[in-house]
């Protein structure tokens, strides 16, 4: 997809990564749509962003945005989907707000979304829709239970509606984002952190990462994966179980 003069969305673009994706949308020459649960806050980098509410926490508050909105929804170019719920942790110990949260932000949320802007984009046989399945998307361990849950559903879903859409013209990518140097990932390690030892983490730059998606999207890539030691741990998940069992039993604790 050729980016210049192109409608873009952008979840989660408050901070970290969704800013990244944001700005370098923005030098592309893409008009870029900041989804961001308070636009009255949010202080757009140039005059090629503007706000736009989009609050993935119920089904009812995503149909109030596309309602105030209906015309930055029917005609997005390229979305990204990229807003996301930490949920991490022992079962036991997360509670249930926090578990349905992750679930209707990371997967319910982003369908609701992408449904809303396909019918625009095969009206005009053309589109792009990002989906940030994330790591976790592919390699379960422990204290991811939920988090695992709802990224694996990201993968599953990108791909089922990538050869749904593919003969229209649109194309669905999904990315294998690696640990991302954001207040995220702190959050994560910080709760890893109890049970695991996470000096040795692989971590990129926001504007790294956005740079390789942005490189990706430009060549109507299917998926994008990460390098390193997080592409050896994707690959080790893709074969017998008993790799990543003994991955995690030398790492993990309770």
């Amino acid at each position: 997809m050729e980016l210049t003069g192109k409608t873009a969305i952008v979840t989660g673009a408050n901070g970290g990564l969704g800013e990244a994706f944001v700005k370098a949308l923005a030098r592309e020459g893409a008009r870029v749509h900041a989804g961001v649960r308070s636009p009255a806050n949010y202080k757009a980098p140039n005059e090629m962003v503007t706000p736009l509410a989009i609050d993935l926490s119920s089904q009812q508050s995503i149909n109030a945005s596309i309602a105030a909105n209906p015309e930055a929804f029917s005609n997005t170019d390229l979305l990204i989907n990229n807003a996301g719920a930490l949920a991490v942790g022992l079962l036991e110990e997360l509670d249930e707000a926090t578990i349905y949260n992750a679930l209707q932000v990371n997967l319910a949320g982003l369908i609701h979304l992408t449904k809303q802007v396909l019918p625009g984009m095969l009206e005009r046989g053309s589109g792009t829709i990002v989906n940030n399945a994330s790591f976790s998307g592919y390699v379960y361990m422990p204290m991811a239970s939920v988090y695992a849950a709802s990224k694996a559903g990201v993968v599953a879903f990108s791909e089922a509606l990538r050869r749904e859409v593919k003969p229209a013209g649109v194309n669905v990518m999904h990315l294998v984002t690696p640990g991302v140097d954001t207040g995220m990932l702190n959050a994560t390690e910080d709760r890893y952190g109890e049970h695991f030892d996470t000096s040795g983490w692989d971590k990129i730059e926001p504007d790294a990462w956005a740079a390789k998606t942005i490189a990706a999207i430009k060549k109507d890539a299917s998926v994008l994966q990460p390098g390193g030691k997080t592409r050896l741990a994707i690959l080790a998940s893709r074969g017998p179980g008993g790799l990543l069992d003994g991955a995690a039993s030398r790492m993990f604790r309770r």
